[in-house]
């Protein structure tokens, strides 16, 4: 139990001190630390544990003095006999863990303690299974899109009370009536159309771990009730992977609509999940104001817009010549346009943290976060978290000086200049292209338009021969396509004429020019040409 409460410093002591390997994650230093235990370690690696362990969990003992008012002046602390439930947290005022009530020397199990002020015995048996503090110097990691307003309960440790696999703790808070009020006036409308809570009561669990601020992170198994009733976790869970149940991603809690909003009743939480060898978490509760997209743009905004100079002193940076490189930049070209909604930039923004010089649209981006905060640079997907945001100067600049370009240039002394798409690519260049608009065409869409300088003649084969008869004749001789000639005043001048075969062609008068309308012979369209003694018999229809 020593061991698992150890963090990677720790264990990397530890198997150091026992001439192990002390490189790895957590989890293999962990398994490598008890395998050791197991295998029967001498005294010298024991008396090690126990000292890392009081530098871990220093002694203290502090805050008997509070409890001697409600406490006799001699009582046995054991976690049998204690009048006080240890999972209880109400109102700020939380039972002692029996890790910092313990004696001087760590070899005799009974010691008294003086207090200064009434001076009683206290008779304490240190426990044999050594459990990790109520509550740990968790941090939490903030979350941009809420303002704490108070802390209900202080990250405490879901402490196992047994050796099963599934655990289960009770927490209790109150609110104060002024709490209540805040929360009860706040209801309004939220992006995406529901109305509820803007200041909401806030339950976060994550990691048991001081090293660093803690994302939120759930135990495996995760069941919560509040008051009696079954709290539905936001989300999906993935589905099972070779068998294993997969941890849904954490988040943290909004339990606003089962808390009992009244300053008389307190609120009970109960937090029930598998545990993990070498895993401890920590639950708290906190009371937050939710804010929107656009207020965080506002506040964003207020910070101030980065100074353009910063920007042309990264420009100069990147295009400085390096003396080792054989390879020389001398331009960079930056995109105008949003890579998040493809369009152009209204307020150009982008993280400390990155080293590019293209923005992304601010507005934009806090409201995707908004619905999902990833928090993930779109232009080189490394994080960008909110604090780490900057308005750009320079890029303000530009935007406001030109509106008729999408992409710009800067060069090596941080200038830049607009890169304007090529007017040549737009304009027709190719002179044969002009001659077929100086030729007469005719403008109709079923008609074929051809050039002076197309060839007199092109040869055709004529597939209107039957083969199958005769196969042992010579092959059928090529047939010529005869076009119009331009002198001819014809309304198919230009028109690429068809001349089919003359062999088998049935007798059919030819219609008299006279007979048709004078409307009909005025009006100019090719498909009257050539009569009908002219068409082939063979063809289809």
């Amino acid at each position: 139990n020593m061991v698992s409460s150890f963090r990677v410093s720790e264990l990397q002591v530890l198997l150091g001190f026992a001439g192990r390997n002390k490189s790895g994650r957590k989890h293999d230093l962990l398994m490598r630390a008890l395998h050791l235990l197991k295998s029967g370690c001498s005294p010298a690696v024991q008396i090690k544990i126990r000292e890392l362990y009081r530098r871990r969990y220093p002694r203290t003992i502090e805050g008997l003095t509070d409890l001697s008012a409600i406490k006799p002046p001699v009582f046995n602390l054991d976690s049998s006999s204690s009048p006080v439930e240890p999972d209880l947290a109400v109102a700020g005022i939380h039972p002692l863990p029996s890790t910092l009530v313990t004696s001087q020397s760590p070899s005799s199990p009974v010691s008294s303690v003086l207090l200064q002020d009434t001076k009683p015995h206290f008779e304490m048996q240190q426990p044999s299974p050594p459990i990790p503090p109520v509550h740990p110097d968790v941090q939490l990691k903030s979350l941009p899109f809420y303002d704490v307003l108070d802390v209900l309960i202080k990250p405490t440790s879901l402490v196992q009370s047994s050796i099963q696999r599934f655990q289960e703790k009770f927490f209790i808070f109150a609110l104060t009536p002024q709490q209540v009020r805040e929360i009860c006036i706040s209801r309004d409308f939220l992006p995406g159309g529901r109305r509820d809570y803007t200041v909401q009561v806030q339950l976060r669990l994550c990691l048991a771990e001081t090293s660093c601020p803690q994302e939120d992170n759930y135990p495996n198994s995760l069941c919560i009730k509040v008051n009696g009733k079954l709290f539905p976790l936001p989300g999906y869970a993935p589905p099972p992977k070779n068998g294993i149940e997969q941890k849904r991603p954490g988040r943290p809690l909004n339990i606003t609509s089962l808390v009992r909003l009244s300053s008389a009743v307190p609120n009970q939480i109960s937090i029930s999940w598998a545990s993990e060898i070498g895993k401890n978490y920590s639950m708290s509760v906190y009371l937050v104001r939710q804010l929107t997209s656009a207020m965080l743009l506002q506040r964003l905004k207020m910070k101030g817009i980065r100074n353009p100079d910063h920007s042309r002193a990264l420009i100069k940076e990147k295009l400085t010549a390096d003396p080792d490189s054989e390879i020389a930049t001398t331009s960079l070209r930056v995109s105008l346009m949003c890579p998040l909604g493809k369009m152009r930039l209204t307020i150009p923004c982008r993280a400390v943290t990155c080293t590019h010089l293209q923005c992304f649209d601010a507005a934009l981006y806090l409201q995707m976060n908004e619905k999902k905060p990833t928090w993930i640079c779109p232009v080189c997907d490394k994080k960008a978290a909110y604090e780490s945001l900057i308005l750009d100067g320079l890029f303000m600049e530009i935007l406001n000086e030109c509106s008729d370009v999408d992409e710009i240039k800067f060069q090596e002394d941080g200038s830049w200049c607009p890169m304007r798409p090529k007017k040549e690519a737009v304009k027709v260049s190719s002179p044969q292209c002009t001659k077929i608009e100086s030729s007469s065409v005719v403008s109709k869409p079923c008609s074929v338009t051809v050039t002076n300088e197309v060839k007199k003649k092109v040869d055709v084969i004529d597939l209107t021969i039957e083969s199958s008869s005769d196969e042992e004749e010579d092959p059928p001789a090529k047939r010529k396509c005869i076009f119009m000639s331009e002198t001819q005043g014809s309304p198919t001048k230009g028109v690429l004429m068809y001349q089919p075969s003359t062999v088998r062609v049935p007798s059919v008068t030819t219609v008299d020019a006279a007979a048709i309308p004078p409307t009909l012979t005025d009006y100019p369209v090719p498909f009257h040409h050539p009569p009908m003694s002219g068409i082939s018999s063979d063809l289809p229809g």
